[in-house]
């Protein structure tokens, strides 16, 4: 509604006045307590108008608009007032109406791949691969809510030396029964024993060494190993996938490319872009180092594989973007990637979103000595303190696992995106899991709250609009209003954060409102009209979890 009215004020001004759209700035106001303001500095500047000249004649031109109530000029700020009562009924009715399709944006016939999660085969699924996956989720969730064709891409690490190291570890230690036990933990134990082997056994290197290259020239065995690796891994990493309601289009990870790098190197070539330095090719680039396309040994590098499956992408979903949510420490890698692009010819809208590392204690997460080494561990030990939480609040609450599981969940995704996403976050189950503050079990309760309110009301159609008029029920309509600009801004900014803060706000408005106003009153019109707006706020905290990938629960 306030974006509606925003284009419709701008659309006046240029009519009346002929003000071009883009010198009408429509903001908060900073001073009073008005719905909208005009800086009017500026424009007195570009018009060569006194403010109080340019007051008048906007005060001539935006009257007239049915949705204002009245304007004053505070500051040298133009204050705008809408009519209370239209402005929340529109709202109210738009979100009824609309439901979850709220602040939703339809097709917009384009393209956007997502790389995201791309876990390493034959390591277990740490806390560290979180951020990738539920970012890249979160932006999935919201570019597919603003319009686009969404392609969600698992870029696995399947392939380079540690395999071989991995092929010779199992053919030396390696049991098939006991890995099919607990596949991914028994295959990363036995690249930690090759590793603790090699400080007393410096030929296991050169055997790890021959091994792969075996594996790169499709030797049947090799081949035949590598492959069960990578089918055992990718079956583990689909549990913790299912569990976080996380999927993906496609799982090309790195192996995938490789009969489709000689392509790329003889395109580079082509258009005069390698250059021979001292035995490696490279290609010069500005302001950065240089990529490196091709080591002294002739060996292919990430950049080759990355500019590989950068064409096949764009041959195969024509993308009008592409993001990568790769951590901070790969901003080079993405700088150099898109220069080289660009270089190219292509022009790609390439995007690295950065994120920070998950700190325990203000220290990195180690993935062989952390306590927190594997996610499911992470998961199921928050599920075991939200369920004893459970037993000591509600312990008549049915479906206890399972709620305890979204729980865990909510709290440990929330706490991840609420966060700016270059930013460290710290990891701590406790603050996580709180009912109260900046968490996800915060917005669940509050939600759960609210179903409390709904449960067996019937909401009628008699309706007493004219409550709207107190500055509390509009105060909260206009934030509901505001999920538009979240997720507008989110997509913008590719900042999954906005939407997060945003709920946080919304919920700490309804429970402020919820402590100053009864819903269920006597009167049935002003009843219904409550359980309308509680309704709404139902809806816009549904959506807004929904897009963090976090449930929303009817109780707790």
């Amino acid at each position: 509604m306030i974006n509606q009215v925003k284009l419709e004020i701008k659309k006046t001004l240029k009519e009346k006045l002929n003000i071009n759209e883009t010198d009408i700035i429509l903001e908060a106001p900073k001073r009073g307590n008005s719905d909208l303001a005009i800086p009017l500095f500026s424009l007195a500047k570009t018009l060569q108008l006194s403010i109080d000249n340019i007051y008048d004649k906007f005060l001539q031109a935006l009257i007239p608009l049915p949705f204002i109530e009245k304007v004053e000029l505070l500051a040298g700020f133009f204050n705008i007032y809408l009519k209370k009562v239209l402005t929340a009924t529109s709202i109210i009715n738009t979100i009824t109406k609309l439901g979850h399709n709220f602040a939703s944006t339809s097709s917009i016939n384009k393209t956007v791949v997502i790389d995201y999660s791309a876990p390493n085969i034959a390591k277990n699924f740490s806390v560290g691969h979180l951020r990738s996956t539920m970012i890249g989720n979160a932006l999935k969730n919201i570019y597919q809510k603003c319009g686009f064709n969404v392609v969600g891409i698992n870029h696995l690490g399947d392939w380079g030396t540690q395999f071989g190291r991995m092929i010779v570890a199992y053919q030396k230690w390696g049991n098939k029964d006991i890995i099919n036990s607990n596949p991914v933990t028994e295959l990363q134990n036995l690249y930690t024993k090759f590793h603790d082997e090699l400080e007393n056994d410096q030929t296991l290197e050169e055997l790890g060494r021959e091994a792969f290259l075996k594996l790169e020239q499709n030797d049947p065995t090799n081949l035949a190993l590598w492959q069960w690796f990578r089918e055992v891994s990718l079956q583990e990493f689909m549990k913790m996938y299912e569990l976080l309601k996380v999927d993906f289009d496609s799982y090309d990870g790195e192996a995938f490319f490789n009969d489709k790098m000689d392509s790329v190197i003889k395109e580079l070539e082509k258009k005069k872009l390698l250059v021979l330095d001292q035995g490696a090719m490279i290609v010069p680039l500005t302001n950065i180092p240089p990529a490196l396309i091709k080591r002294t040994d002739g060996a292919t590098l990430y950049m080759t594989r990355d500019l590989a499956a950068l064409l096949y992408r764009y041959q195969k979903y024509h993308f009008s973007k592409i993001l990568y949510v790769v951590g901070n420490e790969q901003k080079l890698h993405f700088e150099q990637l898109k220069q080289v692009a660009d270089k190219m010819g292509y022009n790609f809208d390439i995007e690295h979103i950065k994120f920070g590392l998950v700190l325990v204690d203000g220290k990195k997460m180690s993935t062989r000595k952390g306590k927190f080494a594997k996610l499911r561990d992470v998961i199921y030990e928050a599920k075991n303190q939200a369920l004893d939480t459970i037993a000591a609040k509600n312990p008549t609450l049915q479906n206890k696992e399972e709620t305890a599981l979204s729980i865990a969940l909510g709290a440990i995704i929330f706490n991840d995106l609420k966060n700016e996403k270059h930013l460290d976050i710290d990891f701590n189950l406790a603050n996580m899991l709180k009912f109260e503050g900046q968490t996800g079990p915060y917005l669940q309760y509050a939600l759960v709250r609210i179903n409390s309110i709904l449960k067996d009301q019937v909401i009628g159609k008699d309706i007493d609009f004219n409550i709207y008029e107190n500055q509390d029920y509009y105060d909260l309509t206009i934030c509901l209003d505001n999920f538009n600009d979240a997720v507008a801004k989110a997509l913008e900014k590719n900042a999954p954060s906005i939407i997060a803060r945003y709920l946080l706000v919304l919920a700490s408005n309804f429970s402020s409102f919820y402590a100053k106003h009864k819903i269920l009153v006597d009167n049935e019109k002003t009843r219904n009209t409550n359980l309308l707006l509680i309704n709404a706020i139902k809806t816009v905290l549904e959506e807004g979890l929904r897009l963090l990938g976090i449930d929303a629960l009817t109780a707790m």
